[in-house]
């Protein structure tokens, strides 16, 4: 009888023990997401680019030696150009980068996920796009005066058939 007692009262101080270190370290050390008057602004996208060549029609002497389940009239190249992005936050360059196209032939969407801590306020925000084989200029361009408070997280998205950047 004295042996069950004391099993069950050396398993109830484990059980206090290991609560006690869970309570503990929920609380301690203290996390803390962002500074106090800080704000964050994050660019982040998916996004697939201009083909790197055009399509173009095969003739008949071409088309003749393919298989029969292989004859398509046209051919379009699968490799994708690489998207070169610029974040400028009050007028200055924080950010450009060239991104390549994912996949194993190259013909994915190109990806970006960047985040800035900013201080809380009003910032001018532009970001500029090049998705195409031009070796100069922006396909793409937008900027807006964004005012963010305390612990705000903003978002520059893109989405081409909706016209190109989105500010969220």
């Amino acid at each position: 009888m004295m042996g069950v007692v004391m099993r069950y009262l050396g398993q109830g101080i484990v059980y206090a023990g290991f609560a006690a270190t869970v309570w503990y370290f929920s609380l301690n050390p203290v996390y803390t997401h962002l500074e106090s008057g800080m704000s964050v602004i994050r660019l982040t996208f998916a996004h697939a680019a201009k083909h790197k060549g055009e399509c173009r029609t095969l003739s008949s002497k071409e088309l003749s030696k393919l298989a029969p389940n292989m004859r398509q009239p046209r051919v379009c190249p699968r490799e994708r150009v690489p998207i070169y992005v610029e974040l400028d936050l009050d007028g200055e360059k924080v950010f450009k980068a060239t991104l390549p196209p994912t996949g194993l032939s190259s013909d994915g969407s190109a990806k970006i996920y960047k985040r800035f801590t900013v201080v809380a306020g009003t910032h001018q925000v532009a970001v500029r796009l090049r998705d195409s084989a031009r070796e100069t200029g922006f396909d793409y361009e937008a900027s807006r005066d964004v005012k963010l408070s305390e612990g705000q997280n903003f978002t520059i998205d893109f989405k081409a058939p909706m016209g190109g950047f989105i500010f969220e």
